[in-house]
């Protein structure tokens, strides 16, 4: 029996950048999880993935990570993609200065 499908949404890392990075309903690039379309369709959800997927010249590394809707806002499931939420390690910069 397969498994049911679960909501997702696609993440990546920004090519020149390397943050992480989610896609949005409206085929454009975010820093914020918040802004990612959630998928619900397992169908879409490859279609979606295709799609980032074809664009090498701006992502690397596009996959689906497992998200949950919180007040319609979509949210990591995994330690994985909170950490990658919090931007890089090594320093406070970027997405860390603003918490």
């Amino acid at each position: 029996m397969s498994r049911q499908f679960t909501p997702k949404v696609i993440t990546a890392n920004a090519l020149l950048e390397g943050d992480a990075i989610w896609l949005t309903a409206e085929d454009t690039w975010s820093r914020d999880i918040a802004d990612a379309e959630l998928i619900d369709d397992e169908a879409h959800a490859q279609l979606r993935l295709l799609f980032a997927q074809s664009q090498k010249d701006r992502v690397v590394g596009a996959y689906l990570a497992e998200a949950r809707a919180d007040g319609g806002i979509p949210q990591p499931v995994h330690f994985r993609e909170r950490f990658r939420t919090r931007g890089p390690s090594n320093y406070r910069h970027g997405k860390q200065l603003a918490s």
